[in-house]
């Protein structure tokens, strides 16, 4: 059995694929962990937002923040996509963080992946 430091030094690059669908607070807020430490972990991270999760760059909670750890993803590389269908039914705009995106490219998301991930 290896050990946990012979573990991290193992270099192996995998791509995730994340479909978020809720502004569930905690559940947003713990994929975006998942995305994070997968990245700072040297592994290729995409994350697609669908329906309500299109909203999560506006979700602030005192316990779980999702907009903040939605930066921090962004900020150390993540790609983030954003359903434009779901931001124009919402009357919201892209940003810089969450370009606007079709079904396309979730599924050349879900190609490109080795793992999908949905929350």
């Amino acid at each position: 059995m290896q050990s946990v430091a012979n573990k991290k030094s193992k270099i192996c690059t995998m791509k995730f694929g994340i479909i978020l669908e809720t502004k569930e607070y905690e559940k947003a807020w713990n994929a975006f962990r998942f995305a994070i430490t997968a990245r700072t972990q040297g592994n290729d991270v995409k994350v697609f937002l669908m329906g309500e999760a299109v909203e999560c760059e506006g979700l602030i909670h005192e316990k779980y923040n999702v907009a903040e750890k939605l930066e921090e993803f962004y900020e150390i590389g993540g790609e983030i996509m954003a359903c434009g269908t779901c931001l124009k039914s919402r009357k919201l705009e892209a940003s810089e963080a969450c370009p606007m995106s079709n079904m396309v490219d979730c599924l050349n998301m879900v190609e490109w992946a080795d793992k999908v991930i949905t929350f």
